[in-house]
């Protein structure tokens, strides 16, 4: 009988996909997806935040975009990405959003 390094590294030279890799590769491919929806909820937050003139209804916008947010933190926190500081830069994501969420 091969060792399974053996049949590992068979498979891998012959391009054999086991169920694992597909599985892996799936996995992989729906986080970037969760990721990228996240973000794109946290840039439509951030939008109508900054467009909005101020006043009535600014807490709330404040609120959607914190919780976008802290929602896009968790993702990128659960695929391994722990940096905020580079997220904040981009996003431009305003103290008032962070001190809600309590982010530094």
């Amino acid at each position: 009988m091969p060792s399974p390094h053996f049949t590992q590294s068979l498979s891998k030279r012959l391009g054999v996909e086991t169920g694992e890799a597909v599985l892996r590769y799936e996995l992989l491919q729906e986080q970037a997806a969760a990721l990228g929806r996240q973000g794109a909820r946290l840039e439509a937050a951030l939008a109508a935040l900054n467009g909005h003139a101020g006043g009535e209804g600014r807490a709330a916008l404040v609120r959607e975009a914190a919780d976008a947010a802290w929602c896009f933190f968790v993702q990128r926190e659960v695929i391994g990405l722990r940096d905020r500081a580079g997220v904040i830069a981009q996003y431009a994501i305003p103290r008032e959003v962070l001190n809600r969420i309590g982010a530094r």
